[in-house]
């Protein structure tokens, strides 16, 4: 039985936003529309862009509202962020024709903005791998943090984005007191989503969930992915991490087993 796979960012999050105990850590998701544009933005100093069904974080852009503080005349405008470019608009109506410009007729949603923790300027998050067990039960098996390619706005490897171990990135934020505290609510965040979203798709066997830390510490899910790259755990100095990513990986048939 094939492996189930789910495009929609959208459909992921309504199933996720189902689970009472998971709501809070989802930032607000709206579709995107002129209407959702100014609500959100009139709440959040930042705002994600992203297409519902997309990878690589492609097409991805962030709004972040400014106003020149050295001038009190100076009115609010608003910077549009992508790829590696930045273009300021004096109006919402001005950002909203530029982004429709971009987005053309496809799906895209808004996303509150998050803060994230950085390494060396470059903002960071983490990737956490979650998959079925030989004995049909989920588990968090492996973390990875990625970090974002300079004066880039998504961390993805196919975007120049790094990793690292996580304990390298969040070690200089937390006492080994507090890292043990916030790994254990991400392992435990993870089997919950994906205990959660195998409700809708019974036939999922992993996923991966991109987790943010913000700047308080509080974890947020910024997007569930149903095909999570396996490679990037292969760089984690524990070998046995990808041993077990793999036997699980074998087990429920997205790999072969090694002859």
């Amino acid at each position: 039985m094939a492996i189930q796979r789910v495009a929609s960012k959208w459909e992921k999050t309504k199933a996720l936003n189902k689970k009472d105990h998971i709501l809070p850590y989802i930032p607000e998701t709206r579709k995107y529309s002129l209407a959702h544009l100014q609500d959100m933005l009139g709440a959040y100093n930042m705002v994600y862009i992203k297409p519902d069904c997309g990878t690589y974080g492609i097409g991805v852009m962030c709004v972040e509202k400014w106003k020149d503080d050295a001038d009190e005349n100076a009115a609010l405008s608003y910077k549009l962020k992508f790829e590696t470019q930045t273009e300021t608009y004096p109006s919402i109506e001005a950002l909203h024709q530029a982004i429709k410009k971009k987005i053309g007729q496809k799906t895209y949603l808004l996303q509150k903005g998050i803060s994230l923790l950085t390494h060396r300027r470059r903002k960071f998050d983490i990737r956490a791998l979650v998959q079925k067990t030989p004995q049909k039960t989920w588990e968090t098996t492996a973390f990875i943090g990625r970090i974002a390619a300079p004066n880039k706005i998504v961390t993805n490897h196919h975007s120049g984005g790094t990793v690292l171990p996580i304990e390298d990135l969040l070690g200089p934020y937390l006492t080994p007191a507090q890292f043990n505290n916030l790994y254990k609510e991400m392992k435990a965040l993870g089997v919950s989503a994906a205990s959660q979203l195998s409700r809708k798709y019974p036939r999922l066997k992993e996923i991966g969930l991109d987790l943010a830390i913000d700047e308080n510490f509080r974890v947020w899910i910024l997007e569930v992915n149903t095909k999570p790259a396996l490679f990037p755990f292969k760089w984690l100095q524990d070998k046995g991490i990808y041993k077990k990513v793999r036997r699980y990986a074998v087990a429920y048939g997205r790999l072969k087993s090694a002859k």
